[in-house]
């Protein structure tokens, strides 16, 4: 089995050379090189490298050197701008980087983002000219995303994160799962997959996280296996699970046959991004 993780962030230590934006409650780096022997502990065999917005908003330079140094393991989505009235340059630019597979929009309630706006309209249908399916942060804001997909039938769409509010720190919600039946109800879409990322952080019992699964199933009844991509959101998820844990209970449990274990790990990632990683032989050693 090709397993492959569908979102984790690497970054440098926050230095003048690259300094962050802002400052989370992640490690001080973890860097390309940590992010390759976190999952070669694991026997992970590549990952969507999602250039980190907290760090360093739409600048994916870091994510374009480390995919330089392990060609086979990482393919790349960067955020794009809304309010950049050139972004769809952008995209054709980012289209014509080696590894890049995806954009990003980043839309939570927070973000105060129309998703009828004229900039959001620029990225989609740069999207679809470029024929890259746009990756949307929407958690606690569902029905902004619903509109925005709606409008756009021909734009392929990635829901980040369950489309569920996840932690940063312990621990998880009390409801974690409020807002399951508007996932549900987002399946109806055709144009659309979801990242089963993160889920372990939502929770609220020890390692292997046992209370996930009865939700999930849900969700993979209302999506099919065939549009859910297991993730990590690592390194995001550091404080709640440590790499490991975030792929473990997923390789482990009983809940899965081998065929439903093999499309959402690797699989359905695969049809999303049109990328299969390249793993060295000593990386398998």
């Amino acid at each position: 089995m090709t397993i492959i993780d569908s979102q984790v962030h690497a970054y440098e230590p926050n230095t003048p050379r690259r300094p962050w934006h802002s400052v989370p409650n992640w490690p001080d780096h973890v860097t390309g090189d940590e992010m390759v022997g976190a999952m070669d502990k694991v026997g992970v065999d590549g990952a969507i490298f999602i250039s980190p917005f907290s760090m360093y908003r739409y600048d994916a330079s870091y994510a374009v050197e480390v995919k330089r140094t392990y060609p086979g393991r990482f393919a790349l989505v960067k955020p794009v701008d809304p309010q950049d009235p050139a972004v769809g340059e952008v995209v054709a630019e980012w289209k014509a980087t080696p590894g890049a597979v995806g954009i990003r929009i980043m839309m939570p309630k927070e973000a105060g983002l129309d998703p009828v706006s004229p900039g959001v309209d620029r990225i989609l249908r740069a999207a679809v000219h470029n024929d890259f399916p746009v990756n949307i942060l929407c958690w606690g804001n569902l029905g902004a995303a619903v509109t925005m997909i709606d409008r756009h039938p021909d734009t392929r769409f990635i829901i980040d994160h369950l489309g569920l509010l996840q932690p940063y720190v312990p621990p998880a919600p009390a409801e974690p799962w409020a807002d399951l039946p508007k996932v549900l109800e987002l399946a109806k879409r055709r144009n659309v997959v979801i990242k089963v990322s993160g889920a372990c952080t939502l929770s609220r019992q020890p390692y292997p996280f046992d209370d996930i699964w009865d939700p999930l199933a849900r969700i993979f009844d209302a999506w099919g296996f065939e549009r859910c991509l297991w993730g990590t959101d690592w390194t995001r998820a550091f404080a709640v699970v440590s790499y490991a844990e975030g792929v473990e209970p997923f390789r482990m449990t009983h809940r899965l046959s081998e065929s439903e274990r093999d499309m959402l790990m690797g699989g359905a990632c695969v049809k999303a991004y049109g990328w299969t990683p390249h793993v060295p032989p000593h990386a398998q050693e």
